[in-house]
């Protein structure tokens, strides 16, 4: 689950771990290094068990209730800067508008009823951190990392070249739960300097992932795809913002502003209503806290 920060983007998903739902990742969720060369970049969509996800969302118990209501999800932003550079206060607070404005449908598509609710932001001064998150990842989440399954840490260094961010399952919380959370690249944010990279979706895009959801091209034209059903299925990554693209001969052309495809910033703007419906279930059933 992780995106790019060039034309040859990657969004390190869950990378290399085509393990059980239960499973947890042995790094953090989904931190990795470009498998393939193609939008905002990630492991091949086959390493996600969308269908071993499915089956056990299915075990589960959720009420009715549970699904409609609203969510509002603590968030902590964990700065962390090598004593020159880190994101800019005003850059944090856009970051967290950005995120409410896109998941209400202010930017087009459905109304999530996810909210975002800011608890505080923490600033880390450790040079190896910013620089190299993930392979410090436990060392720096079991430090910096507050709340239970339904709170949100979003952790904002710099990244590899050719990764914008990456996140953890709801799902590998049980298992790995000092490990939950989003990394992204402080220069993803609003205003940043990423070009076609600089309007914060990063962000969202990695929650979504936080929140349940897969990329709309997993496992490619085959089934279960994202294992949502009205996303149409997807081939490949969208690279940059075309103006249509339609990979697998199913009905319905790529999603390609859907914000869990790699396009463009500028060329993301919804999440859909069975999206909705998914982030919900995700939610009741591996994030609520009782």
């Amino acid at each position: 689950m992780a995106r790019r920060t060039t034309a040859a983007a990657l969004v390190c998903l869950l990378a290399a771990w085509p393990l059980a739902v239960a499973s947890a990742p042995a790094t953090a969720a989904g931190g990795c290094s470009p498998a393939s060369r193609n939008g905002r970049g990630d492991a091949r969509p086959e390493s996600v068990p969308v269908a071993a996800m499915l089956a056990d969302l299915a075990s589960r118990d959720s009420t009715s209730a549970a699904l409609t209501a609203p969510i509002a999800v603590p968030l902590w932003v964990h700065v962390l800067t090598d004593g020159a550079r880190r994101a800019p206060d005003e850059a944090v607070t856009a970051q967290v508008a950005t995120l409410n404005a896109a998941y209400a449908g202010t930017y087009g598509g459905v109304d999530t009823h996810v909210r975002f609710r800011l608890e505080g932001v923490t600033v880390t001064a450790k040079a190896e951190w910013f620089a190299n998150p993930l392979a410090h990842e436990t060392e720096m989440k079991t430090e910096l990392r507050r709340g239970g399954p339904g709170t949100l840490n979003l952790y904002i260094g710099q990244l590899a070249e050719l990764v914008l961010g990456y996140s953890t399952y709801p799902f590998w919380y049980t298992t790995a739960p000092h490990l939950d959370g989003v990394v992204i690249d402080w220069r993803s944010l609003p205003g940043g300097s990423l070009a076609d990279f600089d309007r914060g979706f990063t962000s969202v895009h990695e929650i979504g992932h936080w929140l349940g959801l897969f990329h709309t091209f997993e496992n490619g034209c085959e089934a279960p795809g994202d294992g949502v059903e009205d996303t149409p299925p997807q081939a490949t990554p969208t690279v940059g913002c075309p103006e249509s693209k339609d990979t697998c001969s199913a009905p319905g052309a790529d999603p390609i502003h859907n914000y869990m495809d790699y396009t463009h910033d500028r060329c993301m703007s919804e999440f859909t209503q069975g999206q909705v419906d998914r982030m919900h279930e995700m939610w009741s059933a591996y994030r609520a806290q009782v």
